[in-house]
């Protein structure tokens, strides 16, 4: 199983097929609007901006399980995206990445991690690198800032 394997909702729950993304890297986040590090959409989009014409997409997934930091409707989320941080990256329905009502990709994506005491997602945030052949790359943990892995993703492309 890869990442192409799995069919999401968009953020108006149209359901999408992540094969769509063939070929691209991706880098799956899982977002919140009222968080400490909601400022991250401002470099995510600078990210997405500079490198969705080389083949980069970044898909947000909102999450409400840590401290209930994405309250709001796919409605509300997508308005606060747009007016506060003029996100123009594909976002997704809420979510949750953890637990036993856990989105599969995410069980997926968690299943990557080596350190199994690390595995869970820990915040909003997390960020993990897929490859143009849908394979795990890296997963980048909520205080790493996109233009931590900038030159990452540059050599990538």
């Amino acid at each position: 199983m890869n990442f192409y394997d799995f069919n999401v909702l968009d953020i108006n729950n149209n359901e999408v097929p992540l094969s769509n993304y063939k070929g691209k890297i991706v880098l799956v986040v899982n977002t919140a609007s009222k968080c400490g590090l909601t400022p991250q959409y401002e470099g995510l989009e600078k990210m997405y901006k500079e490198f969705k014409d080389k083949d980069f997409v970044i898909l947000g997934f909102p999450c409400n399980q840590f401290m209930g930091q994405e309250p709001g409707t796919n409605d509300d989320i997508k308005e606060f995206c747009s007016l506060t941080y003029d996100v123009t990256f594909p976002l997704f329905s809420k979510v949750n990445v953890n637990g036993k009502d856990q989105h599969p990709l995410f069980k997926w994506l968690k299943s990557h991690t080596k350190s199994f005491l690390k595995r869970n997602v820990k915040w909003n945030f997390t960020k993990f690198l897929i490859g143009r052949d849908g394979e795990f790359i890296e997963r980048f943990e909520p205080a790493t800032k996109p233009e931590d892995f900038h030159n990452k993703i540059k050599d990538l492309l």
